[in-house]
């Protein structure tokens, strides 16, 4: 409980005394590394994960090893346990996705791409999978892909609105403004409070004419939320259909004006 509430450091000392009577306390020593990456701290981590993933054949402790060896930017090392804890089997799929969530903040998005990739042949009809590899093709600009993959997994889960988000995504990147719009109005039916999707929805809507609500849901992206003026700002100077700003009280009072 003091974990899910963010109160790392009452549960790396709970964990801590845990361990104290039973060393090899799976769920001890779990919530001790999370705390400690909580308090980013993974140099102090990494050694009691290294002690627990040479006692015995855990992919989760070893995914959470790699992960705290990349935080402590030991990133060769760190992916070099990745790899080793997705080449095991039977697969664990989430070794497969931290490994090319490293990669791609490596900055290797092709090799990321390709963990996903093999993780998918293993599992090909995990949606989570295929979300993975729709966001890593949109971060590769493969439009094309990305589209692919996430209507694949967008019929394979209907009702997911984080998968509806990502496809509206890479739809309105992709130039279709009207479909992008369809499905961000999807998106919001479940997800009323997704300000980025409504913005983006703000967008696909100037692009295909409809200038007014556009503009009227920007205003309703921006009401109660004055931190949201930059993003609102923004919205509208990159549509070609949009307004430029030269100055962001000129920005704020277009958006606090009534439309007529």
């Amino acid at each position: 409980m003091a974990l899910q509430a963010k109160q790392f450091d009452i549960a790396r000392q709970l964990a801590t005394k845990a361990l104290k009577s039973n060393r090899t306390d799976r769920n001890g020593l779990m919530i001790l590394a999370h705390a400690l990456l909580g308090q980013n701290r993974a140099d102090d981590a990494i050694a009691p994960l290294e002690r627990a993933a040479r006692r015995g054949n855990d992919p989760e402790i070893e995914t959470l090893l790699g992960h705290a060896l990349c935080r402590a930017q030991r990133v060769a090392d760190g992916i070099g346990q990745l790899r080793r804890t997705a080449a095991r089997r039977p697969p664990y799929l989430p070794a497969f996705q931290e490994l090319a969530g490293q990669l791609a903040k490596a900055g290797q998005l092709d090799e990321a791409i390709k963990a996903i990739e093999d993780a998918l042949a293993l599992s090909p009809s995990s949606v989570d999978l295929k979300l993975d590899l729709g966001r890593l093709s949109l971060q590769n600009n493969d439009r094309a892909k990305a589209r692919a993959v996430l209507t694949a997994a967008r019929d394979a889960a209907p009702g997911r609105p984080d998968v509806l988000a990502e496809l509206a995504r890479a739809t309105l990147l992709d130039g279709d403004y009207a479909e992008a719009a369809e499905i961000y109005r999807h998106v919001l039916a479940q997800r009323p409070d997704d300000i980025l999707s409504r913005a983006n929805r703000a967008i696909c809507l100037m692009e295909i004419g409809k200038r007014d609500c556009g503009e009227a849901a920007l205003r309703n992206v921006l009401r109660g939320r004055p931190h949201m003026l930059g993003r609102a700002a923004f919205a509208l100077a990159s549509t070609p259909h949009g307004r430029f700003f030269f100055r962001p009280t000129a920005a704020a009072r277009f958006f606090e004006r009534e439309p007529t």
